[in-house]
Order: C-alpha cells, then sequence, then structure tokens
C-alpha cells in the first residue's frame, strides 16, 4: 500500500479530531525567490499527531495589538471564532505541514510569497522569531488521526501528482513517504526556476518542476499540458487493466456543476482501491485543477474513484474560512 512510512500513535484516542496548539516562531529560512520556511515550536506540540503526507493545519495569524489572544479554544472554535466581532476575529489560512519533530516540539510549514497583500503574505513578510500564533492540527490522541489527511492510494501502485506552488510542500512530503518500489509521476508548477528542490522521490517516479518563468504561461497552463502529455503516453491500453473505464453522463458531468467561483473544488475518494492501477492526486489553482479532473475523467476515462482533487485556492478570490 502506498501509505506514510509514519504510522500513527497507538494510544487511546478519546480527543477531537483536531486541537488548537500555541506556537510561536523559532526560526525562519528563505528557501527560494517564492518559499519562506517557518519553524514553529511550543511544547504543546509534542502531542502534535500528524503522519505527514499531504496533513492540512489551520495557522490563526496574530491581529496588531491582540496576537491570539482571543482565539478560542476547544470543540467549537470554529463556531466561536465565527461569533466573535469582527475587530477580535484572527485570519485563519489552510497550509500544509512540511515537517514535523515530535522529539523537538517543532514543525515546519513552507509559506508562498504570493506579493498578493492577503494577511498570510503581509505576515510572513514581517515575520520574526519569537512571534506568537496558534495552529489547529491533529492530537496525537484524536478520534481521527488521519483527519486533514487527504492521500489515500489504497494498493495502487502507480502514482500521479499534480500541483502547483501551494501544493509543492504537500507533493514533496508525500514523495519522501512513498514506498521505494512505488512508479509513476510527480509535476510541479512554481513561479520559477530558483523555487526547483531535490526530492526524496522512489527511483520509479518522476519529479518533474515546471516553472513559469521559462515559458511565461499563464498559471496552470504547463501544469496542464504535462498532464495531458503524460496521460497519453502512459494510460493508453490500460482499459484491461481496470484503470481505465467507462464513464457514465453524470460523471461527465458532475464536477461542471461545482462554482469554484463561490464553493469548495474538492472530492477524495473515501474508498480505497484494492488493485495495483493509478492513483492521482491533483491540488492548487481551483480553475486549473477542475479543468485537470475533467480531463483524467470524462476525457481519459479514469475512474473517478482513483482521482483526488483538491482546489487549495482560487485566481481571483479569498480564502473561504
Amino acid at each position: 500500500m502506498l501509505t506514510s512510512t509514519v504510522e500513527p500513535s497507538t494510544a487511546a484516542r478519546t480527543r477531537p479530531s483536531y486541537s488548537t496548539f500555541p506556537v510561536s516562531v523559532v526560526r525562519l529560512q528563505r528557501r527560494s525567490e517564492s518559499f519562506v520556511r517557518v519553524t514553529f515550536g511550543g511544547g504543546s506540540l509534542r502531542d502534535f499527531g500528524t503522519t505527514g503526507l499531504d496533513q492540512r493545519i489551520k495557522v490563526i495569524l496574530p491581529l496588531p495589538g491582540i496576537g491570539v489572544s482571543a482565539f478560542p479554544d476547544g470543540i467549537d472554535w470554529y463556531a466561536s471564532w465565527r461569533a466573535l466581532p469582527e475587530q477580535l476575529r484572527n485570519p485563519i489560512r489552510t497550509y500544509t505541514v512540511r515537517a514535523v519533530r515530535p522529539e523537538a516540539a517543532e514543525i515546519d510549514v513552507d509559506f508562498v510569497l504570493h506579493g498578493d497583500g492577503g494577511p498570510a503574505s503581509r505576515w510572513v513578510a514581517g515575520a520574526a522569531v519569537g512571534d506568537e500564533l496558534a495552529i489547529v492540527g491533529p492530537h496525537v490522541e484524536a478520534e481521527d488521526p488521519l483527519s486533514g489527511v487527504e492521500w489515500r492510494p489504497g494498493d495502487a501502485r502507480t502514482v500521479l501528482l499534480a500541483g502547483d506552488e501551494t501544493a509543492a510542500p504537500a507533493v514533496c512530503s508525500i514523495l519522501a513517504a512513498l514506498p521505494r518500489e512505488t512508479r509513476g509521476s510527480a509535476f510541479i508548477e512554481v513561479p520559477c526556476a530558483a523555487d526547483i528542490e531535490v526530492t526524496d522521490a522512489p527511483a520509479g517516479v518522476t519529479v518533474t518542476w515546471l516553472p513559469r518563468t521559462h515559458t511565461r504561461r499563464a498559471h496552470g497552463v504547463a501544469l496542464s499540458d504535462a498532464v495531458r502529455e503524460w496521460t497519453a503516453l502512459h494510460l493508453a491500453g490500460r482499459a484491461a487493466a481496470g484503470s481505465v473505464s467507462a464513464v457514465s453522463a453524470t460523471e461527465q458531468n458532475d464536477e461542471d456543476d461545482i462554482d469554484i467561483d463561490h464553493g469548495i473544488l474538492w472530492e477524495v475518494p473515501q474508498q480505497r482501491s484494492t488493485d495495483d492501477g493509478l492513483y492521482a492526486w491533483l491540488a492548487g489553482e481551483a480553475g486549473a485543477i477542475k479543468s485537470l479532473r475533467r480531463f483524467l475523467v470524462s476525457e481519459s476515462g479514469i475512474d473517478r474513484r482513483r482521482v483526488a482533487f483538491m482546489g487549495y485556492w482560487r485566481a481571483g478570490r479569498a480564502e473561504l474560512n
């Protein structure tokens, strides 16, 4: 199975899936022109329960003069946060954990420098060691230790990963956790060549970085072209193996019902496949991912239960909390 090399704790799990962890910045590292790695520390992180992969968390950004002191804790933290007056409501943004070191009570999160003036971009541009924030993430004793992890390939032995810079940390984390016999390809579109990094991918998984500055094409075009070319080369004739199937009209059109300008594009197959066919994981800008998913399922005939797709963000729209 293509699962993480890190297994969840076997401790009794009695907590809600997500808990609030008070943290502070302990290190800042400019990784490239577009990425800054922020290392968060705090004693409570010894109980942070992620198994790695594409673990999703909420970063609670500080308010001027208030920090995160007004941010609610407990099971109903989100409802309590929504009920706060606007001036006390901390901005919340979703990120993927890049690395976890429970023994050191630290986690790494890679921030993309969008330059868009949003709350996260403004914060990381002025971040300093000692800044206090909060993170909402899985607890080691959570009822669902895999909450927030969308990589669920079952017994698939061939993988296709595709994402833009917002998905790059998740893709790199997944690649490092893959069993060494895994085969397939990963495509990562990034702003420039300086953003390329070495990954710990298995020898049978080809990793292709797609810097937009090389082609001067619009966001998502290089990623789409690469996935389409890979599909044409690697999926021809796979129908007999069960990777390609007839697609109903409902399946062909269901993604067109999703209004990505007002809703969230997010679907992860819950049932693990029990054969060794293909598993595809797509994440990034919602418009580009919706188009890729349509190509794989509706045009190429890949079973929709083999395709996980996530719109991490939408061009021209602030994140919906």
